[in-house]
């Protein structure tokens, strides 16, 4: 399934940044926790943010752009023991390559070559069901709420990544 970056976020109870991922119709969404680095390296592409010399993943796009290497799109496979796995897909002279990646990498990577963002139905379903189940120990109130919901309610201005 198509999604696109919805927003960046802090969790206010780690100050752990989270990526916010909807499917393009704005039905679902998928949460995943990463590093604050791999944040940083996103928001300074979302707020076009100049810095001096080039991140990580600007370089990474520099060089694919060198070998004339097309980031076709990144894809998030699975969910193992609360871990995300993705996968960044690249065309080479009508070639098809796969390269193992962190799906907060391969995120940063996809919003500098602008290419599309894609979620297997199963890490949606799995992530649904993990968010429900930590959501119930988490909480004595008999009206549940999934953690999305928590999430895309938060105000932005509280919670949002700041560099």
């Amino acid at each position: 399934k198509e999604m696109k970056l919805s927003k960046l976020v802090m969790d206010p109870f780690t100050n752990t940044p989270i990526v916010l991922l909807k499917d393009l119709e704005d039905k679902e969404t998928l949460s995943i926790w990463i590093g604050l680095l791999e944040a940083s390296a996103i928001v300074v592409e979302m707020e076009e943010i100049q810095v001096p010399r080039p991140m990580t993943h600007d370089l990474v796009a520099s060089v694919l752009n060198s070998f004339e290497i097309e980031v076709s799109r990144i894809e998030i496979t699975d969910l193992k023991d609360n871990t995300y796995f993705a996968l960044i897909h690249l065309v080479r002279d009508g070639k098809d390559f796969k390269i193992d990646a962190r799906p907060s990498d391969a995120i940063a990577i996809a919003l500098r070559t602008q290419s599309p963002i894609y979620v297997h139905e199963t890490v949606i379903a799995q992530s649904k069901s993990m968010d429900s189940r930590a959501m119930q120990s988490d909480t004595e109130s008999s009206e549940q709420t999934g953690l999305e919901d928590i999430l895309e309610n938060m105000a932005p201005e509280d919670f949002k990544y700041k560099m």
